[in-house]
């Protein structure tokens, strides 16, 4: 038996644990930890998507077993073990976690509190967005790279439509590095990278008019905007997420805090938790009791009840302070570009992302041309052959084979290889005339498409286009609205922050008729809404940065909202779309039975009307009535139903749900103080109620109309369309105060009720339910005409 040597070899301890740990690292970074800037996705991720749509697991396709996904993922791509498949494939699936979720899971895919159930009990399919991310992988648009065991090819990078590193943002720690980017808005993403396309030299200013901050899943506010900026200059920064809170009654004595969102990954029950600590150890007081009340109904629903003796405001703001109802988030901003990693301002991502595209489009072109110029050479080589059919049949059926026939067609009739092949493989029923019309169609289509793809890759002007309209169709195919609120103020607006680094200059503060509010810079006045979402204002203060303008609800309180936590949009050519404006309901804490009606400067001088249903009116100062919040006392079961400006020299006017009008001079109405109930400013019939309150220059009434709608009191608002007419307020003339008015409108069969009514300057806008703009009819000069239909069902009018 031979003697058995041993085999020692001596090594520098120190070289192999620099070396091993080099390799491990590398290998974190590379291959595991870290996104590729250009589809924004983990080599895990990425996996998981191409081994989907390799599947064929698309959104019109059912769901398989999650164990299949990630077994094949295992099996063909990622050498790694399946709960890390796993985890990625989950966190794709949570809407709470991606704000464009790549992956449709079915089942328990897990909470902000809980974790998924087992692989074995889910379901999951390829999510709509991700049909983008995979969009063309067949048309040689990306490179292809061996997989772990050199047996199958898997792309270096997704095509990637959709800019999803912001917009989904991404987190992950490697060694010695880590990477945490905040989730953004498609749409918002798309805007400005089709500007930083079009426009190379833009700067971090301009990128921020249409990328103002990132747009968390599930909603929220993020307070103080400097740390924003700061992440898109230099890829770093830190910004505070805050929870979107409302007051209800929760008794008929007792208060409480309703928080509708919550900061970004924070889940109720950690919220709870961390209230009840703060309870015990005497951080948090005036607390009665806590109740989660989320459900899939209804959604979040977290319910701070307060004690009697305290203030909700208060409570709110120690909330804040104390628990994760507000957390901090550090962008840190690393991704691997040109495979190494680097920490990246705002403008580098849409960069990278954009040389992306261009990358694959113009792959992607080249070979559709490849392919069309291919598909041409045979299409001409079987119509050559078409024309002279007989003499073709003839030299096949003489020759001894194949390969004798093609060399005969090749020499005979000029023709190529591969024309000569597909002619042998020809049937007979392409033989027909009919066949030979649709070939000559075919090659046409062909010759055009061959031109509109070289001229797109021989014109960056053509390129860029086709880019631009390609990046406007996926906005518009996965884009959402905006959900979270940007404030600029620095502090807790319950804690009496005050804005922070806002100039005091003058401002616009537009409510639209959706509830939404937002602030436009500049003393120029805001004329109309272009073709925005959000189109139809309700109100507008001219203000400015510094100060505040009050909110009126139904209910006849004044709440004071500082203008500079209200969102700021940039003053365009066409005026701005409030669609990125804020709920005010979100940001104005209101009993859930009241609604805003309008806001009002808080000017000293400044002296307003309200009316109510039952048509009372009231003229008082606003600061005033602001520094006590309230504007009226209202009688029982009557409500505010508008608030405007009104100083001596104007006139008011009323119109009532059975279509009386009523025009007075403001002057008529004495002021009063904060407590005051008002007087008698119209006379209403049994079962009608004033509907609309206008204030106008006494001087300037022909600029001035009245828009009726009318309908059945049988109907639900806003669901029959109705007849709509639109009428100069000069045509009605004035009568005295406390008086029945004049007709307005005159009803048709089966009408017996204006559904709506509206009192303005020239030009109205109408819009349904869904924001959309509805063509109003020209003036109508009769003031008791019976309209014109409607092309659709109207909500509001501004």
């Amino acid at each position: 038996m031979a003697e058995m040597t041993e085999h020692i070899v001596d090594i520098d301890v120190s070289q192999e644990m620099r070396t091993s740990f080099l390799e491990y690292s590398y290998s974190v970074i590379y291959a595991r930890a870290l996104p590729d800037a250009r589809d924004g996705l983990k080599p895990v991720q990425r996996r998981i998507l191409f081994q989907m749509n390799q599947m064929g697991l698309r959104p019109d396709r059912g769901h398989v077993k999650s164990s299949r996904v990630i077994g094949d993922v295992m099996g063909r791509l990622h050498p790694h073990g399946d709960s890390a498949i796993y985890d990625a494939m989950v966190r794709m699936a949570q809407p709470f976690t991606m704000r464009l979720p790549l992956v449709d899971g079915h089942g328990n895919f897990g909470s902000l509190d809980d974790g998924p159930a087992a692989a074995r009990y889910t379901e999951a399919r390829m999510a709509p967005a991700a049909l983008a991310m995979t969009a063309s992988l067949d048309e040689d648009v990306v490179d292809m790279v061996p997989n772990y065991d050199n047996t199958l090819l898997q792309p270096e990078v997704l095509p990637a439509a959709i800019p999803n590193l912001l917009v989904n943002g991404s987190s992950g720690i490697a060694v010695g590095m880590a990477t945490n980017m905040a989730p953004h808005n498609l749409n918002e993403v798309i805007a400005g990278a089709q500007h930083l396309l079009n426009h190379p030299d833009a700067t971090l200013d301009e990128l921020m008019k249409f990328i103002p901050g990132p747009d968390l899943p599930e909603g929220g506010r993020i307070v103080g905007l400097d740390g924003i900026r700061q992440a898109y200059e230099t890829g770093r920064g830190i910004f505070r997420t805050r929870a979107t809170a409302h007051i209800e009654n929760i008794t008929a004595r007792k208060k409480g805090i309703v928080f509708s969102e919550l900061p970004y990954l924070v889940g109720p029950e950690k919220v709870i938790e961390k209230i009840k600590d703060g309870v015990q150890n005497k951080k948090l007081t005036g607390i009665a009791d806590v109740q989660n009340l989320t459900d899939r109904h209804h959604g979040m629903r977290l319910v701070v009840e307060v004690k009697a003796s305290t203030s909700p405001e208060e409570v709110l703001a120690a909330l804040y302070q104390h628990t994760p109802l507000e957390e901090s988030f550090g962008i840190n901003n690393v991704a691997l570009v040109d495979g190494e990693p680097r920490t990246l301002g705002l403008r580098e991502l849409l960069q990278v992302f954009i040389d992306h595209r261009i990358s694959v489009t113009r792959r992607r072109s080249q070979f559709r041309l490849n392919k069309a110029l291919e598909r041409l050479h045979l299409v001409e080589g079987l119509l050559i052959a078409i024309l002279d059919i007989d003499e073709v049949i003839q030299l096949i059926r003489s020759s001894e084979d194949s390969a004798t026939a093609k060399t005969r067609l090749m020499e005979v009739f000029d023709l190529s290889e591969p024309q000569a092949e597909y002619i042998l493989e020809l049937r007979l029923r392409r033989l027909t005339k009919f066949s030979q019309i649709e070939l000559e169609a075919e090659r046409d289509e062909l010759n055009k498409t061959i031109e509109e793809l070289r001229e797109i890759l021989g014109s960056e002007v053509a390129l860029k286009a086709l880019i631009t309209r390609e990046m406007s169709e996926v906005a518009r195919e996965y884009g959402t609205p905006r959900r979270t609120i940007l404030l600029e103020s620095d502090a807790s607006s319950a804690a009496g922050g005050k804005p922070k680094k806002l100039a005091d200059d003058p401002a616009w503060v537009l409510l639209s008729t959706s509830g939404r509010v937002a602030r436009v810079e500049g003393e120029e006045p805001i004329s109309r809404m272009g073709n925005a979402t959000h189109g139809a204002l309700t109100s507008e203060v001219l203000t400015s940065n510094l100060a505040e303008v009050g909110v009126v609800s139904s209910g006849g309180t004044v709440a004071r909202l500082r203008v500079g936590d209200i969102p700021a949009l940039p003053r365009t050519e066409n005026a701005p779309s409030l669609e990125a404006g804020a709920p005010i309901d979100e940001i104005v804490l209101l009993p859930p039975s009241e609604t805003v009606v309008g806001l009002i400067s808080l000017d000293p001088d400044v002296v307003v009307a309200v009316a109510t249903e039952q048509g009372k009116v009231k003229r008082t100062n606003a600061a005033d009535a602001a520094a006590a919040g309230s504007l009226i006392t209202l009688l029982d079961d009557d409500v505010v139903i508008g608030v405007a400006q009104a100083p001596d020299n104007h006139d008011l006017a009323l119109v009532t749900s059975d279509a009386q009008l009523l025009r007075f001079s403001a002057a008529d109405v004495r002021p009063q103080g904060h407590a005051g109930r008002g007087i008698a400013g119209m006379r209403v019939s049994d079962g009608a109620r004033v509907i609309a309150l206008g204030s106008l220059p006494s001087n300037d009434l022909a600029a001035h109309v009245v828009a009726t709608i009318s309908g059945s009191s049988d109907a639900l608002p806003g669901t029959v369309a109705g007849h709509v007419k639109v009428t100069p307020l000069d045509r009605y003339p004035a009568k005295g105060r406390a008086t029945g008015g004049v007709r307005t409108h005159r009803f048709l069969r089966g009408e017996n009720v204006l559904q709506l009514a509206w009192i303005g300057p020239m030009p109205a806008r109408a819009v349904d339910s869904r924001g959309k703009s509805v063509p109003l009819p020209e003036v109508d000069e009769r003031r008791d005409g019976s309209g014109e239909p409607a092309a659709r069902a109207i909500v509001a009018i501004g």
